[in-house]
């Protein structure tokens, strides 16, 4: 992770806010100007042409360039050409499973590990962590294994809250968090409320954000507080 550049967002919105609206700022203090490849797998209910389309308008403004993936002949050259790598939401299995099929799994280590800026939002986060099974989307496809990118060295959870509405009696996303920790108890899960996001850079870490964030590890719930440096969970779960 020495060159690693990565931004973690945990939505795409924030309240009622138009799409990727919260995101502007801090993708562009990253990759501003930049040609960026968009990997749209994610995207189940619309066509990946549209939901690059519809990144492409979002960022216009903020002079960003997008190239979806969809249009390469060769991915994984597209992957390694690519002055940023950007992955969209939608549903984490889906998306896992697509660069299974592609073969684009160590092309992106390979790219960020190199220094490519890496920027994800929901289903795109939680692929840069160890594994999916901390994601809050439905299994609508199985793919070859639940291990992710690995760019971090934690679980994530995006799309954070514990919210449990009047008279519904299924089990908070605590509840499910505690799950996991009672099988991995030393494995970090970083849970990002929407509206916030991780920003890695190299050897540090910094939670961003305007209301808190929580590690879940060994059966605690830790939180994280707005702005706060947090680069020792960029240390190897032991």
């Amino acid at each position: 992770m020495n060159s690693a550049q990565l931004l973690l967002l945990s939505s795409s919105r924030a309240g009622q806010s138009d799409y990727l609206a919260p995101c502007l700022e801090p993708i562009a203090n990253l990759c501003e100007t930049r040609k960026v490849l968009f990997i749209p797998y994610a995207g189940v209910t619309m066509s990946y042409a549209d939901y690059t389309a519809k990144v492409a308008t979002a960022l216009k403004p903020r002079n960003i360039h997008i190239v979806g993936i969809e249009t390469a002949a060769d991915p994984a050259r597209a992957i390694a050409e690519a002055e940023a790598i950007m992955v969209g939401g939608g549903n984490t299995f889906h998306l896992l499973q697509q660069l299974y099929q592609f073969n684009l799994i160590e092309p992106i280590q390979a790219a960020v590990n190199s220094g490519t800026p890496y920027i994800g939002w929901s289903a795109g986060s939680n692929i840069a962590g160890l594994s999916i099974r901390t994601t809050n989307d439905m299994p609508i496809i199985e793919p070859p294994s639940f291990a992710a990118l690995e760019l971090v060295p934690f679980q994530l959870n995006p799309h954070y809250t514990d919210y449990q509405p009047p008279g519904f009696h299924g089990e908070t996303r605590d509840q499910r968090l505690a799950e996991f920790m009672a099988l991995e108890p030393s494995t970090p899960i970083v849970a990002i409320p929407e509206g916030t996001a991780l920003r890695i850079s190299k050897q540090t870490m910094t939670y961003q954000g305007n209301t808190p964030g929580f590690v879940f590890l060994n059966g605690e719930k830790l939180e994280l507080s707005p702005q706060q440096d947090c680069s020792q969970w960029l240390k190897a779960a032991s």
